[in-house]
């Protein structure tokens, strides 16, 4: 996850190692989350046995996707600017086809033909493997609509091709859907209900990337703490599972426990959780096995009892700090980080004063902080009135950055003399003659290469900090090579 501290999303173009049979060209770009890059990875492997292999160069495609976000306003905006770039290349190459995927065409639906008419096909997030029939309907020149959800596991059984990848990190996908139904969020309705995956599937990927030499897994959900395994279905139905499938079944805890005892040297990450479903047994599972990294990310969205229960989020303030405390008794070291939303109905200053005294309370090491945006279809978007002025959302988002920006600083301050390992990602961004890695807090650490290569674990002496970089020396390798 990257750490940012606005409303800036980047969207990304994926690119996989080519297979020489394959003729047909698939530019494909993502924008959102964590799970929408994920779920490319699986268009790009069902596409690939249909004879796309993937280009960056959007003029030579023969197919265009974009896998979209619905969770803002500004994030569909971006999408529909995007289109225009596309409109204008298909003008030169008419035989580009151009689809829409995730969140944003589970939303729209038919809709999206009417309002973009470049757009020739819309698959929402569950039926991706239906993309062979949809293109073939496209081709023989009708537009192609597949936005049914689904009630199982969808992708279980697909082996993702990894794109774009420093071959060091890989998303797995465990969980898909919510059932939580937070007011202010469209993901129930374009993602669906939750649904886990089959434990075992789930440690065939791990074991896969293992072996082909990936060092670091993030276990990925919506909301990854109400992960339950017990033979298949929603998780709503399980009070009706026989008494051996609840005997047997694997919650969060079980999987982490699992995933960790099979690859004792591969790290392991994991996002999101929601305070309300995440348990002891989930940091004491993190706490039991040193490759389970102490980091996580721990949306609260506000510090207002009253805007908390006007968000359906089921905690309170008090039991979220209950939470915060244990994390820290448990695992003294770990970082969390935090999602936050300004201006929500009717918030008032003593709330918006309440989220600063959490913040204040917790000292995030980093964050992910919005302005409320009106989602249609939501049941804040029905109900409540978008009441706040957008100066004063603005105005108090910058204050709950500010305050942000000097935990952050805080935070990395702690890392000052300390040794610790980092597994080398990347060249840093801004010295070729440096590299970039992760300690376990999932803070970015920059130091001198010397003879290190990407892939490594690496210890590494903290001399210096920014609010999100620690900065360092290498001091040889860690045990963990």
């Amino acid at each position: 996850m990257e750490k940012v501290i606005d409303e800036k999303k980047q969207g990304s173009t994926l690119v996989m190692e080519p297979k020489k049979e394959n003729s047909r060209k698939l530019f494909i770009e993502s924008y959102g989350c964590q799970m929408n890059f994920s779920d490319s990875e699986i268009v790009a492997s069902i596409l690939a046995k249909e004879g796309f292999n993937t280009t960056n160069q959007l003029e030579d495609a023969d197919l265009v996707l974009v896998n979209t976000c619905s969770i803002r306003e500004k994030a569909e905006q971006t999408v529909r600017k995007r289109l225009e770039k596309y409109n204008a290349v298909k003008r030169k190459n008419p035989k580009m086809k151009v689809g829409v995927l995730g969140c944003m065409a589970e939303r729209l639906k038919e809709k999206f033909l009417e309002e973009e008419k470049i757009v020739d096909l819309v698959v929402g997030p569950d039926a991706y493997k239906d993309l062979p029939n949809l293109i073939d309907e496209v081709e023989e020149g009708r537009n192609a609509v597949n936005v049914i959800l689904s009630k199982e596991e969808t992708y279980g059984d697909v082996s993702p091709v990894r794109l774009q990848t420093n071959g060091v990190s890989a998303f797995v996908s465990i969980t898909r859907g919510c059932d939580n139904m937070c007011t202010f969020c469209v993901v129930p309705f374009t993602r669906g209900r939750e649904r886990s995956r089959d434990p075992q599937s789930i440690l065939e990927e791990v074991n896969d990337l293992a072996e082909k030499g990936f060092k670091e897994i993030t276990l990925l959900g919506q909301n990854v703490d109400s992960y339950l395994w017990y033979g298949g279905g929603l998780k709503k139905d399980f009070s009706k599972a026989s008494e051996i499938q609840k005997a047997t079944a694997v919650n969060f805890a079980g999987l982490l426990d699992l995933v960790a005892k099979a690859q004792p040297k591969m790290r392991i990450r994991f996002s999101t959780s929601n305070p309300q479903d995440m348990t002891l047994d989930v940091i004491e599972a993190m706490a039991k096995h040193k490759n389970i990294c102490k980091y996580i990310h721990l949306p609260v969205q506000s510090g207002s009892d009253r805007i908390l229960k006007k968000m359906n989020r089921l905690h309170t303030r008090e039991e979220y700090f209950e939470l915060i405390d244990n994390i820290r008794k448990i695992i003294p070291d770990c970082a969390i980080s935090q999602d936050m939303i300004t201006g929500f109905p009717t918030e008032t200053e003593e709330d918006h004063q309440d989220t600063l005294s959490l913040m204040e309370y917790v000292k995030y090491d980093f964050g992910f902080m919005f302005a409320y945006s009106e989602r249609p279809g939501t049941m804040a978007g029905r109900k409540f009135e978008d009441d706040i002025p957008e100066k004063v959302k603005k105005r108090r988002l910058q204050e709950v950055i500010d305050l942000q920006q000097k935990h952050s600083h805080y935070r990395t301050q702690q890392h000052l003399g300390k040794v610790e390992e980092v597994l080398i990602e990347k060249e840093s961004k801004k010295s070729d003659l440096h590299w970039s890695g992760r300690n376990t807090q999932n803070t970015m650490v920059v130091f001198p290469k010397e003879n290190y290569k990407v892939g490594d674990f690496v210890n590494v002496k903290i001399l210096d900090c920014t609010t999100a970089t620690l900065i360092g020396e290498p001091v040889g390798y860690s045990d963990n090579n």
